[in-house]
């Protein structure tokens, strides 16, 4: 235990330079950036009931595995909740490391980062607030889709935004995942030197306006794909609770009745 102390500290017991700080911001470095990248491709698959309910209910069968399992089976949708749960959890220990250990320190860090007005250093603050608030929201949501993934589907989730008022708090965990994602990406690209070429002063420039065009796109489509749910949510409130049965099937039941009845 006391060599796990002094090497939070950066040094052993012995008085050698530790590796493991170093480790440790490489881990929370890695969790990060896969949990950003993946928040991104689930706002994409998310987002396809902007196309059609028809679509997205293709797309929440494939994440089932329906390629594989007849009709598709959401326990697969329960075990990569789970593990991205797993990393989550991981990734939101790691980053308490740097965060100020009591109420003095952070007044200490505020003021500093009112005296330098850096802009690096207020990122870095809006990273470690939204990514507080996330530790909570996100911990929930997850939490929901593992123990509803059967509930997943344009009638499921609208209902669930609307009907079961979780839409305060998705709003809340949209602008904490853009905020902190985007952040993120961007101090990881800083930190390691990614894209620096021969003038990283102006690297730096050039990634923090990618950074702010991703932000503003994301939200964009968040609240859009968010406002279509809502809408759904609105119109089936009185239906709360039935699943939605795709066209295909539809039109396939009404040619089948229409065939044994022998009117065709």
């Amino acid at each position: 235990m006391s060599d796990l102390i002094e090497g939070y500290l950066g040094k052993t017991v012995e008085g050698k330079k530790s590796r493991l700080p170093a480790k440790l911001d490489y881990l929370q470095s890695a969790t990060g950036g896969f949990l950003a990248l993946f928040m991104w491709g689930h706002m994409l698959l998310v987002s396809s009931i902007l196309v059609s309910k028809d679509f997205m209910y293709t797309v929440t069968k494939l994440l089932e595995g329906s390629f594989i399992f007849e009709g598709g089976n959401p326990l697969l949708v329960t075990i990569f909740a789970a593990i991205i749960f797993i990393v989550f959890i991981t990734h939101a220990g790691l980053g308490m490391r740097k965060l100020p250990g009591n109420f003095k320190q952070y007044q200490v860090m505020r003021a500093h980062s009112k005296s330098m007005n850096h802009d690096d250093t207020k990122l870095w603050i809006t990273q470690a607030f939204t990514g507080f608030v996330m530790f909570f929201l996100g911990s929930v949501h997850l939490y929901i889709i593992m123990t509803n993934s059967a509930d997943i589907g344009p009638y499921a989730s609208a209902d669930r935004i609307w009907s079961e008022w979780m839409w305060p708090l998705y709003i809340l965990l949209l602008l904490a995942v853009e905020f902190h994602g985007t952040i993120g990406l961007y101090r990881l690209c800083v930190k390691w030197g990614w894209f620096d070429g021969e003038n990283p002063r102006e690297t730096r420039k050039k990634l923090k306006q990618v950074k702010w065009a991703l932000t503003i796109f994301f939200l964009a489509l968040g609240f859009a794909t968010l406002v279509a749910y809502m809408k759904i949510g609105i119109e089936h409130a009185d239906k709360a609770g039935e699943k939605y049965v795709p066209t295909a099937q539809i039109m396939e039941y009404k040619l089948t009745n229409k065939t044994v009845g022998g009117i065709a």
